[in-house]
């Protein structure tokens, strides 16, 4: 049961994953209800239930809006969907590289600010140059993920039936 389950808040913000072990006793004390469900069943002797996918939680869990999360190479592809934020491909993450809007080597700073994902062509067509230096525009400014279920945004795109309750 190696299996995870998907946690929505009251609201169906995405919260955490879970263990089907935890997320059937959250569904037998009714603290949540089913919203998602496998086709197989787990059975015991007395009762037979569908193995959940997607629960959720029956009182609104608040939760903090304004966290600071590590700045990593698989938050930035996450963050920007794996998509080149200077040309609009997206050549799949072998072909990604991690670009420093502002260069290091003109002060910049490996942050949430100030990087992004971009194919391998249009970074070495910026180089050691900011956008406007190299006549290059951004799809989007970069900035810090605000939401806690970002953190789970890269696990919600493997998962079919998560991916419809992934922040756009």
């Amino acid at each position: 049961m190696a299996q995870r389950v998907l946690v929505l808040n009251a609201s169906y913000e995405p919260l955490q994953l879970i263990s089907v072990r935890r997320a059937v006793i959250l569904l037998l004390q009714e603290k949540a209800e089913l919203i998602e469900a496998a086709e197989q069943q787990l059975r015991a002797r007395h009762i037979a239930l569908d193995i959940p996918l997607v629960i959720r939680l029956v009182r609104y869990i608040r939760i903090p809006r304004r966290l600071k999360l590590p700045c990593s190479r698989r938050g930035i592809f996450a963050r920007d969907r794996e998509i080149c934020q200077y040309c609009g491909q997206q050549p799949g993450r072998a072909s990604l590289t991690i670009d420093h809007v502002l260069p290091r080597s003109q002060g910049g700073a490996t942050t949430w600010e100030n990087v992004v994902t971009a194919c391998r062509e249009c970074n070495h067509r910026k180089g050691g140059r900011t956008p406007d230096q190299a006549n290059m525009l951004l799809l989007a400014p970069p900035r810090q993920p605000q939401y806690l279920a970002f953190a789970l945004l890269g696990e919600m795109e493997r998962h079919d039936v998560w991916r419809k309750y992934a922040f756009n």
